[in-house]
């Protein structure tokens, strides 16, 4: 086969469609990493978090389904419209998949019409927050404060009272509801 450079290009071009239809969650991925590693490294940064539940990736591996340690584990978003939890409307708790501490009460979630649940408001020292910046946004991530497992993104579109919209992914909860 002769090397021209029309192949050559044409091969370039095919590369850079592959690395940006499959290979942007792992630029993503090593990006954060070398972020968080730079940031800690430096004088004055601030420890990284510690959480009471801490298990190793192989624990968390066999306590969660795939999805469900995408999301927690390593900051990953399901589909909008896919959780069944979008859709539950009884009165109860919405807990944590990792390790079960209660986060949202039913009476703060409303319908946002992002696909996602969203709730205006968690429960008292349910969840934490930290800077998102992935994907050349600043967002406010928000984590479960027990696990740290990731759950969502925190926005200042939500209804009153707070004006917040806890928008978090259905597949790092679960549902318990109330007992009659």
């Amino acid at each position: 086969m002769r090397m021209t450079r029309r192949f050559l290009l044409s091969g370039g071009t095919l590369t850079a469609a592959v690395a940006a239809v499959g290979g942007w969650r792992l630029l993503a991925d090593n990006l954060a990493n070398a972020a968080s590693t730079a940031s800690a490294a430096k004088p004055g940064a601030p420890a990284p978090q510690t959480f009471a539940v801490t298990l190793t990736d192989a624990q968390w591996r066999a306590r969660l389904t795939p999805a469900q340690y995408d999301v927690l584990r390593r900051e990953g978003t399901e589909r909008p419209y896919s959780s069944p939890l979008n859709n539950e409307h009884r009165k109860g708790v919405f807990a944590c998949a990792g390790c079960a501490l209660d986060l949202f009460s039913s009476n703060t979630k409303f319908d946002s019409g992002t696909g996602w649940p969203s709730f205006w408001a968690p429960l008292a020292d349910a969840v934490g927050t930290t800077s998102d910046r992935t994907f050349g946004m600043l967002r406010t991530a928000v984590h479960c404060h027990r696990c740290g497992g990731h759950l969502g993104h925190v926005f200042d579109d939500g209804p009153k009272p707070t004006g917040l919209r806890y928008c978090m992914n259905g597949v790092a909860m679960t549902f318990r509801p109330a007992s009659a």
